[in-house]
């Protein structure tokens, strides 16, 4: 009979607004079981602080010649971490066996073999004692993968959770990425292009908001045709020229959205609604996707107004949350199952998912002396 594990996933993805966490117990194989979710909001200092230098990274010579600015926000991000962990630490009454830290994405390059995650591993692991587990990408990139996505194996533990056959997860974060898992379990994933990182860019640009509430700017707003006709163009052109292997990944100044830059904000929001859509879309329709039934998660489902579009394309469309799962917590619960994997040496990426050679093992792992 295989062990179980108490393990506590913290995850901040693109759009950097706080933190999931979600303790799970798991044999990191075929079962799992949530014990506790909850987010915690960043302050605005740390919101903004994130936001500014992801602002100032263009490429990974910047990483270096902003270290100085850089190592004072990870302090503070892994600072923030830890008070999330030991609340939820004091808060579930029986011992947590190791955490599973992503940390904070500022910067992603897979030609480069850089994923540069805010978080000091050591410095948690001292401050909840408890081991800790992080880095989960590294391994990845320096075995010729993407090193993102790395939720598709814990989408297809949820497919076994769901009991159904071929289905497609479409996770709408800051970037979007799928899994399709089919009925004899082969699993293929990959990023497909932009999530909420460009409403959420010029919703900031514009306007004092962190993103477009339920999408409703850009429902008050139109569609210009040229901009989006522009807006493609340029993207199928970059395509062409840098993304040659079935499977990708993303930073999110990949995209540019400079042709919206003279649209109102509600014209310039439902622009950019309408383009990432349309991405979205031709992904699934490119594999034939629609076959299957479509899964979607990530913070993108709470976009009613994007969600109302991809819709308009598919009566096969759900929520997860119509699964019975909070959508708001898979992505830790993930990193939950993820680390329980890597404490037990089994792989966490694979060639379908991240284009790696071979099953690739990840997390580096932070045992906690006393």
């Amino acid at each position: 009979m295989s062990k179980f594990y108490f393990s506590l996933g913290l995850m901040s993805g693109t759009s950097a607004d706080g933190v999931d966490a979600s303790i799970i117990q798991s044999n990191g194989d075929n079962e799992y079981e949530v014990i506790l979710d909850k987010y915690f909001k960043y302050n605005q200092s740390i919101y903004d602080n994130i936001h500014n230098i992801k602002d100032e990274i263009d490429d990974s010579k910047d990483l270096i010649n902003l270290k100085d600015k850089i190592q004072p926000i990870e302090k503070e991000i892994t600072l923030f971490h830890a008070n999330v962990a030991n609340e939820m630490i004091n808060q579930f009454e029986t011992n947590i066996d190791f955490i599973g830290f992503h940390g904070q994405t500022i910067f992603h390059n897979a030609k480069e073999k850089i994923s540069k995650q805010l978080g000091d591993g050591k410095l948690l692991s001292q401050l909840t004692k408890k081991s800790v587990i992080y880095n989960f990408r590294q391994n990845d990139l320096k075995n010729g993968g993407h090193g993102a996505p790395l939720t598709p194996i814990f989408h297809k533990l949820l497919k076994k959770k769901f009991k159904i056959k071929d289905v497609t997860f479409v996770n709408i974060g800051g970037i979007t990425n799928i899994t399709t898992v089919k009925d004899n379990d082969h699993m293929s994933g990959t990023d497909i292009g932009p999530g909420m990182c460009l409403i959420d860019r010029w919703v900031r640009k514009k306007v004092k908001k962190n993103y477009d509430k339920n999408g409703l700017i850009a429902k008050s707003g139109k569609v210009d045709k040229k901009a989006l006709e522009k807006l493609i163009e340029n993207f199928n052109r970059k395509e062409k020229i840098n993304n040659t292997s079935p499977v990708q990944s993303y930073d999110t100044k990949y995209f540019d959205f400079s042709f919206v830059n003279n649209l109102s904000l509600e014209d310039g929001a439902a622009t950019l609604t309408e383009f990432t859509a349309k991405i979205i879309t031709s992904a699934i329709k490119s594999k034939n996707r629609y076959k299957e039934k479509i899964i979607l998660c990530g913070g993108g489902r709470k976009n009613n107004f994007l969600v109302e579009r991809l819709k308009s394309e598919s009566n096969r469309i759900k929520l997860i949350d119509d699964y019975k799962v909070d959508g708001d917590f898979v992505e830790s619960q993930a990193f939950a199952y993820i680390s329980v994997r890597s404490f037990l040496n089994l792989p966490i990426s694979f060639p379908e998912t991240t284009g790696v050679k071979k099953p690739c093992l990840g997390g580096e792992i932070i045992n906690f002396k006393e």
